[in-house]
Order: C-alpha cells, then structure tokens, then sequence
C-alpha cells in the first residue's frame, strides 16, 4: 500500500476547446502507474462513494485515480446533453490522462450507471490507451434497457433524474426560483398534474431538459439508435467486469452488454450480480436482509481485475469461474462457467374465475389442467395498483406484499407448498393469453414467495404494454432475471396487474397521456384447458456450489 499525496485539481480541453476539470489522486512514490479513470455527472467529489471506496484508497494501491466532471457538469464548461457528447469527450479524456505525469500509459476506467456509462462510450472508438473497463448498471440498448420498459415509460426513475438533472443546473446557473422549484418537486414528484408524464415544473423550469425528447420518442427509432452505446460497440473488444443488481433498474442493459460481448469476445468477460437495488450496494434491499455476504466485495474485486490487466500481475483471476451471482434465500454466491440458461419449467394457471375476489381460487399447476375457466378484472385509473418495491420502483428491493394481493385488480396464482428447495437462476417469462376491451392495456407480472403466515415477498417482476388490446393472443412479459432459492414448506405466486404506478407511466387505454381521458380497463385472462397461460422458471437441477 502506498501513502498517497494531495488531490491535484487539474484541466484538460476537448478537440472543440471546452475545458473539463478533474480531481486527481496519486500515489506518494516514484515510478510510473496505470491510470483509473472515472468520468461523471453529479460533482466530482462525490466520486460515486455511495457505492465505491473512496479515490485515494484505489490510488494507495499503486494507481493514478482521475476523477472528471463531464462536459457542462461540476465545473466543467460547455453544455450538458445526457450521452451526446461523451464518446468524443471520452477519447479525448482517455489520450490525455494516459499522458500525465507519472502515467505509464494504461487506462482503466470504473463506476456505475452514467459513469458506467461514459465507460462504454469512451471505448467505442478504441483508444489504444484504454485496456479494460468495469461498467456497472448500464443501459445497452438506451430505450429498452434504461428509458422503456417492454414498451412503458419508466416513470418514476426517469423524472427523478430528470429533475436531479435539472436542479443541478439551476444551481450551477444560479437560478434561485428554478432551483426552489425544482429541488422541491425531487422531494415529492409531481405525480398528479393534469398529464402526470409531464409535469408543469419540468415544462416550467426545465423546457430543454431530455426528459421530453424521451416521451416523444416512445417507440425504438432512430433517435435511440443514434443515442445507445451499442450502435458503437460491435467492432469493441476489451477484457470488461460487468456488475448488476437484482434489483436496479437498469439490470437488462448489464446482462444485455454481458450476454453480446461474452458470445463475441477473445477476453475475459466476468460478471457479478448483487441482491443491490441502484444504490446502495448493501445487505439489506428494502425489508430484507440478506445477510454479510451480501455486502459489495466490488472495490476489491475491481483491484484485483486491474492488477490483473494493467499491471499485469497474475492475480488467479483467469483461474476462477467468470459469472459470480448472489443466490438470494440462502445468501451465498454461486459461480458459474456462463450466465445460467437452464431449461425452463412451465408452471400453468389455472382458474375457475373468482381468483380476482379469491386468492385461494387461482393454482400454479406443473400440469396443463385439462379444465379451467377466464378470469376478469378491471382496471381503474383512479385507484391504479401501485408500485412496490421490485426494480422499477422508488424505493427498491423486497417488500411484504400481500395486502396488494388481496386487491380485486390483481389476479394471483400459487403453488402448492413445496416439498423441496426450489433453486432459480436466470431469465423469467411469463406467458398469457388475454384481451381487454380496450386498444391498448399494461400487464404487470411479480413472481414472489408466499410463507405459511400468509407473508409475501417479491422476488422478481416484468411489464409489458400490450397493442392490439381486443385481440386474445399470448402476450409474453420479460422478467428481470433472477437466482433465488424459494424454501421448502413455502409456495411460489404469480400476481397480475393492469399497472404499476408510478413505477410505469400509466396506461390510459386510447394511447391520449392524458389523465382526463383515463377508461376504465375490463381484461379477460385465459387460465386452464388449452390456453396454456404459463410462467417459465428457469429451475436449477443441480445447484453449483463453489
């Protein structure tokens, strides 16, 4: 370990001569040192330590740590449009802090979500400085794994970030009552305007903000083409250390980016997954806590990976398993040679049309039943289901649940109490047959743990707006994924929702954002006989144990 000297704060300027400053951290010794490099948004002072150790404790390590505000952020010039300017900005950083003083000319970079960001972006033109990265929580395709999801507006994160975004704007403008106005509507988001996605503070006080140039993109076009890291990164080939929470909400972009560089690359591609919502990365994510091992190993593991790939130090990192993911129940990490795609296992619904009044009425069968009957419900905008917990929801992680169970709007279907363990680990699909009586309709699927008290826990969840709403198809909502052991003596339950609010912009049924032409829902779900509505577990035969 090395004693480390002083932050410097020091400048560099852009290919367009916009100034961007930084926070430097350097080892208090001769020689020359790789370079960690952080680029972000929020103040460099901050330096991401709600999740990460603190710069100078990677500098003692042996390790120039250089900590930037992005082009219109701290006190870096120029004008700040999330993602825009970073893949120009990010070579232009990378070149430059490879040839500070006492650099040896290998960059890494580290942090999460838009400093992971920045990370992706950086490496889309290849800079041979740039020898690895560790992005975490990342969005890949930035429509379906950050602003979108299955086709619904994120809500409430988004507007969160979008008046996080512009409050900090207003400050560094000094724009006192925008400021105000602002940082009052981040304590309480202004859900109940007239058009609830688009409050009259941000159209107020944050009119050029990217917030409203995401709603009227709410289809996969161009704009997200041009936007997302992945138009950038095909021809991209470095060793990378992804890092995913169970519960943040931008995990899809995490196992998205694995998935495609782990199917293409000739270098290491690990991945870790915590039981972590956004932040922070600790053993308890809403009511529960899963215990010391889930405390975030991270700050070590990143050491060891850049001992391992910018010093050059044989660490016996190549040695070890590359996917690394929590098993949440027994609290303990499994290794695994890949991200797990293990068989799915039907479990069917099966009703005989009161599971909307009963909750003893609906049955998770590893049959098909031979005979069932519809279940319907309604949806009513003025008392949507709301949001609890999951992924998408401010605040996330587990929550007890079953008093939004015993809703008349939400279907629920369980499983016999098991007689064994029950390990899950990797993608979760629910499948159903339904219609509405409206164009348009949301489906909301949780999966969840039910004990013998009658408690029950979320474990995972998926959203999916459905078009062509009259027409009885299968609609298949995407889970996020999973690694979970569901206890013997407890049952496994599927809950079904027309919304999840204000996790997910609400669906009014006619396509109109606004909440004085909200209708009334009616969906009719096809349980039993040949409708085959099913959930697809990913089931562990054998459970690695390492």
């Amino acid at each position: 370990m090395f004693k480390v000297l002083p932050k410097q704060t020091v400048s560099m300027y852009t290919r367009d001569g916009v100034r961007l400053d930084a926070d430097i951290y350097r080892p208090d010794a001769d020689g020359r040192f790789p370079v960690l490099l952080m680029r972000q948004p929020y103040g460099r002072a901050i330096a991401s330590t709600v999740v990460y150790a603190h710069p100078s404790w990677y500098a003692a390590h042996g390790y120039i740590v250089v900590i930037q505000d992005v082009r219109g952020r701290g006190t870096s010039t120029g004008k700040f449009q999330p993602f825009t300017q970073e893949i120009a900005d990010g070579e232009d950083t990378v070149n430059w802090v490879a040839n500070l003083p006492g650099s040896n000319g290998q960059v890494g970079m580290y942090g999460f979500s838009y400093q992971g960001m920045t990370q992706l972006y950086a490496a889309a033109t290849k800079p041979p400085a740039l020898k690895t990265i560790c992005p975490a929580m990342i969005g890949y395709d930035l429509y379906a794994d950050w602003a979108y999801e299955g086709g619904a507006f994120c809500l409430q994160n988004n507007l969160a970030w979008a008046i996080q975004l512009a409050t900090e704007t207003a400050r560094l403008q000094r724009d006192e009552k925008a400021y105000q106005a602002l940082y009052k509507a981040y304590q309480n988001l202004p859900l109940d305007d007239a058009i609830p996605t688009r409050p009259e503070v941000m159209k107020n006080f944050a009119p050029d903000s990217f917030y409203h140039e995401w709603l009227q993109h709410s289809q996969p076009d161009e704009y997200w083409e041009k936007l997302s890291p992945k138009t950038y990164l095909q021809e991209v080939d470095l060793p990378i250390f992804h890092i995913g929470g169970w519960f943040d909400n931008y995990l899809r972009g995490t196992l998205h980016f694995y998935k495609d560089m782990a199917a293409r690359s000739q270098f290491r591609q690990q991945l870790l997954v915590g039981p972590w919502s956004h932040l922070p990365w600790g053993h308890k994510v809403g009511e529960v806590d899963f215990g010391i091992n889930a405390i975030s190993p991270v700050d070590r593991m990143q050491i060891c990976w850049f001992d391992q790939f910018l010093k050059g130090i044989d660490t016996g990192l190549l040695t070890q398993l590359p996917v690394w993911l929590f098993e949440m129940g027994t609290n303990t990490w499994k290794g695994f040679s890949s991200f797990p795609n293990f068989e799915h296992k039907s479990y069917f619904l099966q009703s005989y049309g009161l599971t909307s009044v009963r909750k003893d009425e609906g049955f998770l069968n590893t049959t098909c039943p031979e005979v069932g009957m519809d279940d319907v419900f309604v949806h009513d905008p003025w008392r949507p289901v709301p949001s609890l917990g999951g992924h998408a929801a401010i605040t996330a992680g587990v929550f007890e649940r079953s008093h939004l169970d015993c809703r008349t709007d939400v279907l629920t279907y369980t499983s016999e109490i098991l007689d064994s363990d029950l390990h899950l680990a990797g993608e979760v699909v629910v499948a159903v047959v339904c219609s509405a009586d409206k164009p348009t309709f949301d489906l909301c699927a949780v999966i969840s743990e039910v004990y013998p008290d009658g408690r029950v826990y979320n474990l995972t969840q998926g959203y999916l707006r459905c078009q062509d709403g009259q027409k009885r198809v299968t609609r298949k909502i995407q889970l996020q994924a999973t690694c979970a052991r569901i206890a013997r003596g407890n049952a496994l339950r599927l809950s079904l929702s027309a919304a999840c609010f204000p996790a997910y912009a609400m669906n009014f049924g006619n396509d109109s954002p606004l909440g004085i032409d909200a209708e009334t829902i009616t969906l009719t779900l096809s349980c039993g006989g040949t409708s085959l509505s099913q959930v697809l577990l990913p089931v562990v035969s054998q459970v690695p144990v390492r």
